[in-house]
C-alpha cells in the first residue's frame, strides 16, 4: 500500500519540527497519573464507522484500524511481543475509560512526566511501540505510523482540540483500605481472569493468534509500559475487567489483582538496558 505523498510529508514534517524523544534516566521516568479530570468535561462520541469517506484518506483511515486492532499482523517487524493496540484501548480504541484514541488525539502535545518533556502524539506512539508492544517504533512516513495518526485523527472527528474529553484515559481507583497484596490478587485471578488469559498468565491462543493477551511473561508488556505501574492496571480493570463486566471488581479487588499481574516476571525496561550500556 502506497502512503499518500501529503500525509508522509506531514508526518517527517513533524518529526523534522519536533524530533525524537530523548532518553531519560530511568530512575526518573515513573508516569504520572492522568490528571484529575475538570471541573467540566467535554462528552464526545466517535463517528461512525459507516462515515469513513470513500476516499485515498478513507483508505488509510481503514488501515489505521486494520493496525491497531491486529498489530501483529500489520505491524510485525515493530512489536516484540504477543499484544495488539486494542488489548489496553478496548472497541478498536473507540470505548470510553478505556484510553481512547479520541481523546487522547486531541490531548496532545502535553508534558508527559514519563519522560519529562512536552511530547506529540507521534511520541506518545513512539512510547506505546517501545514500552506496550516491547518492541520499536516504525518510522514516522511509515504508512503503519501514517495509518494510526489518520485512524486517531478521525475518530476525534469534532472533537475539540486540547479538551479534556470526558472517558479519557483511566478512571483512576481511590486507594483501597488495606494495602494491595499478592495472595489476595491471586484468588482475584484464579476467579475473574484465568478462564480468558490462562492460569499461568500466558494468554490463549487460537490457530496460531492471540485471542485474549499475555499478562506477564516473554509475550506481554515490558516493565516500562504505563501498564507495569500498579495503579494504572487497576484502573484499566476496575473500569473494563473482566471483558465486558467493567466496575464489577471492588477497588481492593483491583488493586490486588494489579499486583499480582504486575508481580510476575516480564520483559525488562529497555531503559534499564540503555543505562546498562552508558
Amino acid at each position: 500500500m502506497r502512503v499518500p505523498a501529503i500525509a508522509r510529508a506531514l508526518a517527517g514534517l513533524m518529526v523534522f519540527a519536533l524530533g525524537a524523544t530523548s532518553a531519560t534516566s530511568w530512575a526518573q521516568a515513573a508516569p504520572a497519573p492522568i490528571p484529575p479530570a475538570p471541573a467540566k468535561t467535554i462528552a464526545f462520541t466517535p463517528p461512525s464507522e459507516d462515515t469513513i469517506p470513500n476516499s485515498p484518506l478513507g483508505d488509510m483511515i481503514r488501515f489505521g484500524k486494520d493496525v491497531f486492532v491486529d498489530t501483529q499482523r500489520y505491524a510485525k517487524p515493530y512489536v516484540g511481543n504477543g499484544m495488539n493496540c486494542v488489548n489496553c484501548h478496548l472497541d478498536a480504541g473507540r470505548q470510553a475509560n478505556s484510553a481512547p484514541l479520541w481523546a487522547a488525539y486531541v490531548a496532545y502535545p502535553a508534558f508527559r512526566a514519563k519522560n519529562q518533556q512536552i511530547n506529540t502524539f507521534y511520541e506518545r506512539l513512539e512510547g506505546c511501540f517501545r514500552y506496550s508492544m516491547n518492541g520499536r517504533m516504525p518510522p514516522a512516513d511509515s504508512a503503519v505510523i501514517v495509518g494510526l495518526v489518520s485512524y486517531s485523527y478521525w475518530l476525534a472527528t469534532g472533537a475539540p482540540v486540547g479538551a479534556h474529553l470526558a472517558g479519557r484515559g483511566y478512571p483512576a481507583v481511590p486507594q483501597p483500605p488495606l494495602s494491595s497484596d499478592k495472595a489476595r490478587g491471586a484468588k482475584v485471578y484464579e476467579t475473574h481472569c484465568a478462564a480468558c488469559h490462562g492460569a499461568d498468565g500466558a494468554g490463549l491462543k487460537a490457530g496460531g493468534v492471540y485471542t485474549f493477551p499475555a499478562l506477564w511473561g516473554r509475550a506481554s508488556y515490558n516493565a516500562g509500559a504505563g501498564m507495569h505501574r500498579d495503579a494504572t492496571a487497576a484502573a484499566f480493570i476496575k473500569a473494563n475487567m473482566p471483558l465486558g463486566q467493567g466496575n464489577t471488581l471492588t477497588d481492593q479487588e483491583a488493586w490486588d489483582v494489579a499486583t499480582f499481574m504486575n508481580g510476575h516476571p516480564r520483559p525488562p525496561d529497555p531503559r534499564r538496558r540503555a543505562a546498562a550500556v552508558k
